[in-house]
Order: structure tokens, then C-alpha cells, then sequence
């Protein structure tokens, strides 16, 4: 079988994955009551399949990926603020942002191990989350950025006001989910995507064929800081506000969470995790909200013992045990 046969092999469509797609633009139509909860589900699934190509695809392990998430939201709500309203233009701008701030941040894990990475990444979302803080003039410091108020969302469709009720909402970031995936899911499968794999499994081995690892790792995270800005964009356009919470330790740490729950490597890892991850939050938050941390340690305790792959992850569906 030729390389090429290989590829094109590799990269068929599966039916779980139309499954998916077609349920995610079902869920719009038949939930429309719960267009909140769906559009934070999103979100959160856009921010881990961000972090899925640095990590699951490149294995570089990021403690900071909050930081692009951050920025992507603080320039969307900026620019609705002080220049235009425009969703889509806001939106250009917060990825362009975040890729900018991805491709200077990518020189600093180029070396080093992966401890050192850890605390590099980590140490640029402090830095970001202090200069939000202290610049309260142009962020609000810790009172948030307030009252951001975006523009029809214009469609070929049409013009739409974003609602209270979160439909124009989830449907715009339903929309751009969707196109994320689709992108990255072309990444990976190309051979860009399996020279990353390539360097994930043995980096020594991948550069010694001749292959540029170091513009590989900064053209992925580079890719990965955009979309990461994109899920922050949403967040600060469709709940018209942006807080230094966007940069805090936590928000870094529950997508990793995601992508635990929901695994790495295969794209949809994020979008199963951030669904049980953010239906778990909120029905146990419901529940018993002084005690989620415990709740949701006992999961993934649970997770790891039984095993992810035979409960979660499609790529295990259909096979023999």
C-alpha cells in the first residue's frame, strides 16, 4: 500500500463522527431551553480540542493554555468596546491576537524539558493575569470588563440579536466549533499531522530523518493559541463580559480535566469530556455545591480504575475486548 493510500485510509470518515456533528446541530433545535448550558459546553470543548493538538498530537504538556484563552477574550470584548460591535470582525481580531501571542510563546518551550515547559506556560498566564489586574483602566482590573454589547450577527441568512435565552448564541459558536474541527481535523491528517505524532513518540528520531521539529512545535502552537483565542472570543462576545478569571490557574487546569475524562490524540476527545465534564458540574453543583471537588475527584478516580476507553472514547467502540 502506497503512503499516500495510507493517508487517505487514515483519514476516512467514521460513522461515530457524523453522528456526532449531526447530534451537536440537532441539540439546537431540540434543546432549545437549554441554549446556555449548550453554548459553555461548546466553549469548553473548543478550548480542549485546542489544547488536544499541543498535547495529545505534539505531547507538549501546558499548564498556561489559559493564557491564549484569555487573550483571545480581553481583545474580543476590547474591540467590541472601543472600536466595533461586529462579532466576526471581533472575532478575527482575538484570533489574530492570540496567535500572535502564541507564535512569541512557542520560542520559549523550544527548549528544556518538560517540567521546565510546565512552569514556562505557567508563568506567562501569571504574567498575563497581573497585567489585566493592573491595567484596571483598560481591563477593570478585577471588577471585570463590563458591558460588552455585540452587534447583529450577521448570516447569509439573515441578521440575528443575540438573545437572553442564548439561542443566537449557541448557535454562533456552534458554528465555529464546527469549523475549528473541521480545520484541525485536516491538520491532523495531513502529513504535517503525522510528522507531529512523529515527534510526540520520539523527537531524537524525528529530527534525525530530516524533519524541522523546532517549526513544527511553533507552527502547532501557534494553530492551537488560535483556537484557544476563538473559545475565548465566544466566551467574552456571548456573555458580554471578560474577567481576569479567563487567565486564572484553574481555568488551564479544568481543560486538562476535559481532556482527561475525555481523552487526547483524536480531536474528539475535548468535546466528549467537556460534555460530561460541564454536565457534571452542573447537575452536582445543583446538587451538592460545597462538594463538587469531591464528587468529581471520586469520577476520575473511578475513570482511571475501570478504564476511559471502554466507557468514553469512540475509538474503542466496535472492538473486541
Amino acid at each position: 500500500m502506497s503512503v499516500a493510500s495510507s493517508l487517505r485510509g487514515n483519514a476516512r470518515w467514521h460513522w461515530w463522527e457524523f453522528a456526532l456533528i449531526g447530534a451537536l446541530v440537532l441539540s439546537w433545535f431540540l434543546l432549545p431551553t437549554q441554549a446556555l448550558l449548550l453554548n459553555e459546553i461548546a466553549i469548553v470543548a473548543l478550548f480542549a480540542m485546542s489544547l488536544d493538538l499541543i498535547l495529545g498530537y505534539a505531547g507538549v504538556v501546558s499548564l498556561g493554555h489559559a493564557a491564549f484563552f484569555g487573550i483571545g477574550s480581553y481583545a474580543a470584548a476590547l474591540f467590541a468596546k472601543l472600536v466595533m460591535p461586529d462579532p466576526w470582525v471581533g472575532m478575527a481580531v482575538a484570533v489574530c491576537t492570540a496567535a500572535a501571542l502564541g507564535a512569541v510563546c512557542s520560542l520559549l518551550i523550544l527548549r528544556g524539558s518538560d517540567l521546565t515547559r510546565l512552569m514556562v506556560t505557567l508563568g506567562v498566564a501569571s504574567i498575563l493575569y497581573e497585567l489585566a489586574n493592573k491595567l484596571d483602566w483598560l481591563t477593570g482590573g478585577a471588577d471585570g470588563l463590563q458591558g460588552v454589547v455585540m452587534g447583529p450577527l450577521l448570516t447569509p441568512f439573515g441578521a440575528f440579536e443575540f438573545d437572553l435565552g442564548g439561542r443566537t448564541a449557541y448557535a454562533y459558536t456552534l458554528g465555529v466549533l464546527i469549523v475549528c474541527l473541521l480545520l484541525a481535523r485536516r491538520l491532523v491528517h495531513s502529513p504535517f499531522g503525522y510528522s507531529l505524532q512523529a515527534l510526540r513518540d520520539n523527537r531524537l528520531r524525528t529530527s534525525s530523518i530530516g524533519l524541522s521539529v523546532n517549526l513544527r512545535l511553533i507552527a502547532v502552537y501557534t494553530v492551537a493559541a488560535a483556537i484557544a483565542g476563538a473559545a475565548g472570543a465566544l466566551l467574552a462576545q456571548t456573555s458580554g463580559f471578560s474577567s481576569l478569571d479567563v487567565f486564572d490557574f484553574h481555568r488551564s487546569a479544568d481543560v486538562l480535566l476535559v481532556l482527561v475524562i475525555g481523552g487526547t490524540g483524536y480531536l474528539y476527545g475535548g468535546i466528549f469530556g467537556a460534555i460530561v465534564f460541564k454536565l457534571l458540574h452542573d447537575l452536582i453543583s445543583a446538587w451538592t455545591p460545597q462538594y463538587w471537588n469531591f464528587w468529581l475527584g471520586l469520577f476520575l478516580v473511578v475513570l482511571v480504575l475501570v478504564g476511559r476507553d471502554k466507557l468514553l472514547s469512540p475509538r474503542s467502540w466496535g472492538r473486541k475486548s
